[in-house]
């Protein structure tokens, strides 16, 4: 009984949870202008309109240490490692974005260290082969890595989208946020699974 009483707590926080993130999710995409096919409808969305908003959105729900900006009004930059399947989705969701008064930027990668002038990175699935190296040259820098694959949090990667019937969800390895000296903030961790540290 015991036991039947635990699952069906994990079920319910579980379904407010992904209540939430939906509410959140249909939330940005209208002040984002994106508008699902059925009006109030998140799963109208493509994966990667809502990976977009999210990756907006992050600008808003983390908190980088101030000399991570060379002047007060330096631009928040996102930047696409690897395969990049948004499209022009996600140039859609900051143009003309603002955040702290700072301009939200696309960087494009030519490089390797252009990954280090990034406030936040995605790495796609493309790079699965190279996640460690990656994330092991990122430690410890002000970088918010957010990826696509199976394990990317339990890797050392900050913010992974997962899948779950068929529906974008969150992970959260609040202790590489730490080691990045970056602060995740609740409102963005009520909405995601957190798969190690302590809020």
């Amino acid at each position: 009984m015991k036991v039947t009483a635990t699952r069906m707590q994990a079920r319910i926080s579980e379904q407010i949870r992904a209540g939430a993130l939906m509410r959140l999710l249909v939330l940005l995409a209208l002040t984002m202008g994106f508008m699902p096919q059925a009006r109030g409808e998140a799963s109208s969305f493509t994966e990667y309109q809502v990976k977009a908003l999210f990756l907006l959105n992050f600008t808003k729900y983390v908190e980088w240490p101030a000399e991570t900006f060379a002047q007060p009004d330096s631009p928040v930059t996102i930047a696409v490692l690897g395969e990049d399947s948004f499209g022009d989705d996600l140039n859609k969701a900051v143009a003309g974005k603002m955040v702290g008064g700072r301009k939200i930027i696309i960087l494009p990668i030519a490089s390797d260290d252009d990954w280090r002038k990034c406030q936040i990175l995605f790495i796609s699935a493309s790079e699965k082969k190279r996640l460690p190296e990656i994330l092991a040259r990122l430690k410890s820098l002000p970088v918010l890595t957010v990826g696509e694959t199976a394990q990317f949090a339990e890797q050392g990667g900050i913010i992974n989208f997962t899948k779950k019937d068929g529906k974008v969800r969150l992970e959260v390895d609040l202790e590489a946020a730490r080691n990045a000296k970056l602060l995740i903030s609740s409102r963005l961790l009520n909405v995601a699974d957190v798969v190690r540290g302590k809020p």
